[in-house]
């Protein structure tokens, strides 16, 4: 049965945002290598960064209809994450619910289908990331749900999820995890401030990771250029 879950639960405005700030490559990492989209979703203008609450939305092949369903749930703060039931590379979505959902206080869309009128939503500073760019239109016959448990990127997304999203991708947060997560990113980003540094230093990543060991175990060979074009000869 058709349905639309209504109040659901978010997580923390400032945790949502600090997860934003970081980026999707360090929360990606932070969380241990996962929550990361499939790499088909694609900003549909460089640039953008941002982070938001899940509302999900599970349509039909070819039909946004419940893509206007959904923009009553959403709040300021939420970003809508779209997935057809099969394959669809349709334009869902364009200029008219950009201006909607941004009326609506909404951060973006991430889209596992088409998007259109790019370049309407790039000066109106809406982002998209979308499986396709693709001016072929859509119906409104077919419900679907709003507010459930989604597969959208190869990754399964629950209402209320936080979304990270930048020009390296997508990745979800689980809510409950999130504030768990603020804190390993943070971590994170200090032991790479300080990599950064000895690396402006001119320090090698070779020597501050000992791995010159590990390289000659594994069998690399280092030979002067005169003897290597003797060896050739």
């Amino acid at each position: 049965m058709p349905v639309v879950v209504t109040n659901i639960k978010r997580a923390d405005p400032g945790t949502v945002d600090a997860l934003g700030a970081y980026g999707v490559a360090t929360v990606h990492e932070a969380m241990g290598r996962v929550g990361l989209l499939a790499p088909r979703l694609r900003p549909i203008w460089p640039g953008a960064r941002i982070s938001g609450s899940a509302v999900t939305v599970l349509a039909a092949p070819g039909d946004n209809w419940m893509i206007h369903v959904a923009a009553e749930q959403c709040q300021p703060g939420d970003i809508m994450v779209v997935s057809p039931v099969s394959r669809s590379e349709s334009g869902y979505f364009g200029d008219l619910l950009g201006t909607l959902m941004m009326a609506r206080g909404v951060r973006g869309l991430i889209i596992d289908a088409g998007c259109r009128d790019v370049v309407d939503l790039q000066k109106m500073g809406f982002p998209v990331w979308s499986r396709a760019i693709c001016a072929h239109g859509t119906v409104k016959e077919t419900l679907g749900d709003v507010n459930t448990t989604v597969s959208c990127g190869d990754q399964v997304i629950h209402a209320g999820d936080v979304i990270v999203a930048d020009d390296d991708g997508v990745v979800v947060v689980p809510r409950r995890d999130a504030a768990r997560v603020v804190k390993a990113a943070e971590e994170r980003e200090q032991r790479e401030e300080g990599i950064r540094k000895r690396y402006a230093a001119g320090e090698l990543g070779l020597d501050m990771n000992n791995m010159r060991p590990r390289l000659a175990e594994k069998g690399l060979v280092y030979v002067d250029q005169t003897n290597h074009d003797t060896q050739k000869d």
